[in-house]
This record gives structure tokens, sequence and C-alpha cells, in this order.
């Protein structure tokens, strides 16, 4: 059963609500989404909500036949973007996302905590290791997920070192006596490992008013072990409650493993939403959004993840454990890869089913396709069941999805005693903290 505490709710800056057929629509404002007006907005109606965090992921590639049928993954750099909407904002926390295994530690610390205090305490990273990008920065191949997450857990130790080696204690601008900074306090951190060398100090000092709040989304063993051991929340992929409850649950033990409080660790799920006026309206909704959906790239997807060839089957033919050959031994997302072959294995779908699912035409996301009033009763079923501390708000279909998420879900939540009615501090960490 739930605890006593809020749900804790951030909400995605990546405009999946103009995602599909979605940036056609006349009112999409598809031209902005290179402004910072445009995030500004997204950020103060989120705040006005009273959300935890706003969050821009990111990638470091470009594939560009994708932009040929919309906005696709062309984006600003997060850590900027989110500097340039902090002076529009004032309590909302502000997650950017930056890769470990392509950054250099030192420039990562300087960033993130160039952001904490630009906001005023309010920036949190977003940890990632990253699926694609090799070529763009001289590896022929991606590292293996134990190279990448040992660099992973390196690099946080690196980063977290380099925050605490000039400490905002050292700033005295005692004027009368001519000391600026007490220098006796700063000091090199003289770091050797297997990855990195790292002398220090940064230089910059830390925010020590608040800590920055650490968000990983690994759900492999290895990406959840990691998670456990730094994060203060993760997102996660959960398509179903009972994969947010199993989730959940090893999280939890996994962190008392590591010495840390079991909820320590928050677990968001991202949480896809087509929310209109009636259940049909959601529906038409997620149709006309997926309308022109490229049928063979979904083929395609279940083929890299299964091993499984739908290209011949008809569409009212079940898909059942039977079908399943053995795992590819290597695939883009072994945790998208496993909770593909989990669907199929408890609901033997139908192709035409199976090719409408979260786990096939998006990020495997848990997903309501209804009311306000569906997403709420939802909402409460899973925060009942122990099964999430809260989710990311991922809308889809239209900016009127979007509006209606933040403008009449999040409140309702609120009107549920799921929610806060207002922020009780001000920083990033303290929201987290509630």
């Amino acid at each position: 059963m739930r605890n006593n505490k809020m749900l804790h709710i951030g909400m995605s800056l990546a405009p999946t609500w103009l995602s599909g057929e979605a940036w056609r629509r006349p009112d999409s404002n598809v031209e902005g989404l290179l402004t910072s007006d445009y995030y500004l907005d997204i950020a103060r109606r989120s705040e006005a909500a009273k959300l935890d965090f706003v969050f821009r992921p990111d990638t470091l590639f470009l594939h560009p036949k994708m932009l040929e049928s919309g906005p696709g993954f062309g984006a600003l750099d997060p850590t900027v973007l989110l500097a340039s909407i902090a002076h529009g904002t004032s309590r909302i926390g502000l997650l950017s996302t930056v890769s470990t295994t392509f950054y250099p530690p030192y420039v990562v610390a300087r960033q993130i905590q160039s952001l904490n205090w630009l906001s005023n305490g309010r920036a949190g990273w977003n940890i990632v290791t990253a699926l694609d990008g090799n070529e763009n920065f001289g590896l022929a191949d991606m590292p293996t997920p134990e190279e990448r997450y040992a660099r992973a857990a390196e690099f946080t130790e690196v980063v977290r070192r380099l925050w605490d080696s000039f400490p905002e204690a050292a700033i005295r601008h005692d004027r009368e006596a001519g000391i600026g900074t007490d220098a006796s306090l700063i000091r090199p951190i003289d770091h050797e490992g297997g990855c990195f060398s790292v002398k220090g100090p940064l230089n910059l000092p830390s925010f020590g008013r608040s800590p920055v709040p650490l968000i990983q989304a690994g759900a492999s063993p290895i990406g959840r072990d990691f998670a456990s051991s730094i994060a203060d929340a993760i997102f996660a992929a959960t398509p179903d409650r009972d994969a947010a409850i199993d989730l959940r649950r090893d999280l939890r033990s996994r962190a008392e493993g590591h010495g840390r409080p079991a909820d320590a660790i928050k677990v968001l799920p991202g949480l896809s939403l087509y929310l209109g006026r009636t259940r049909q309206e959601a529906r038409d909704l997620f149709a006309e959004t997926h309308a022109r959906a490229d049928r063979g790239r979904k083929i395609a997807t279940i083929l890299e993840m299964t091993g499984l060839d739908l290209s011949d089957w008809p569409d009212e033919r079940r898909v059942t454990s039977a079908d399943l050959p053995t795992a590819p031994e290597k695939v883009r997302s072994r945790t998208h890869s496993d909770l593909l072959r989990r669907l199929i294995l408890r609901d033997e779908p139908t192709v035409a089913d199976l090719l409408t699912r979260p786990e096939v035409m998006g990020s495997s996301h848990w997903q309501v396709i209804g009311t306000v009033d569906d997403a709420i009763a939802e909402i409460m079923d899973w925060a009942d069941a122990g099964a999430m501390d809260g989710f990311i708000a991922v809308p889809g279909g239209s900016v009127a999805c979007m509006h209606r998420t933040l403008d009449e879900m999040i409140p309702r939540l609120s009107e549920a005693g799921l929610f806060r009615n207002d922020y009780s501090g001000t920083t990033f960490a303290e929201h987290l903290a509630e």
C-alpha cells in the first residue's frame, strides 16, 4: 500500500505532444522549438502546477531521415536550455541530461554547478551512459554495458568530489580584511582511476545550501545496481503495473544493500498521456497522432529486439510464447527487449494490437488513453499498489493534451491528496525530500 508521502511529479520538456502527426496541427507552434520562450512557457505552467521539476532528455546523435516526417530528435543542449529559462522561474527543479560516456567529468561538474548557481539551487543531473553516438566521439563501437557503467560510477565519484573541492564556505568577501576567499578550504582531489585522471579543484564553488539531486534510468541488473547506489530517483520504463512493482521492490532492496535507506531512491515511471474530454476523443487523438506510423519500422523494431520477423503475418494472428525465438545476444536496449518479450508472454496479442503497444511504438512507458478521470484512477491504483513514488508526465497528441495534463490532471491529484498544493521549499532537493 502507498505511504502518506506526496507523489513526486516531473514534466518532460521534450515536446512529445508534437510527435507523430501532432506537429502538423495549426496550434502546435512547431516553429518555436528552437527558442527559449517555447520551453519557458511549459516550465512556467509546470511551476504553476507545483511540479517537482522539468526535465530535458538528450541524445548526441542524429538520424536525418527521422526529421523528414516531424521534429525528430534535433534539440538544444539541455543544460544551456535550462540555464536560459532559469531566470523566468523561481521554484521548479531544472533537470539536465549529461552523458558519462562522452563528456569529461570536470566539464560536467562545472556545467551542472553553474546551472545550480544560476537557478539558486534548482539544478539536477540525469546521469546517462548513452546507447548511441559513439562515432561522433571517435569510437568505432559503443562500449559494453559493463564498461559504460564502470565509467559512470567513477565519473560520478569524480564529479561529486569536484563539487566538494571548493566549498561555498571558502568564499569570505571580507572587504575590511581584504580576504576574498579562504584558500585553505579549497583542495585538489588528485583522482587517479581506471578511466580518469583529474587533479582539481573545481574552478567554481559549490552551492552549499542544497545538494544536486542525481537521477538515473538504468533498468538492467547492472544499471539498477548503479542507480540504487547513487541516485535520488530513477526514471523507469514500466508499461504495466506488475513490472513497476517488481522494479521498485528490487531497487529498494538494492539500495539497502548499498547501506542506504530503501526510500532513498524514488521510482518515477514515464507516464504517456493521451487525454480527451471523452474516451472516444482520447482514442481518436491517439489514432490521429499515429495515422502515418511506419509499419515497416515497427516490424524492424520487433525483429531487432526479439528475433521475431512478423513481416508476412496477418494482423489478426496472435503472437504467442511458442513463436518467440531465443533472445538475440546483442540488442540496442536489453531492458526494452525484455519488456517486449514479457508483453508477448503475458498477453499473446494479435499482430495489430502488438504494433500499437508502447513497447513497440515508443519508450515502453506506462500509458493512459482516456479522460482525466481515467488518468486519476490509474495513478491512484498504481500509487496504492506501491508501484511508484511519482511519475514523469509525457503528454502526447496535441498541445491541448499537454495543457490538460498540467491545468486539469495535476490540480485534480492535489485535490485527491496525492500531490502538493504548494511548494514548501525552494530547491530541487527539498522538493524530492517532501
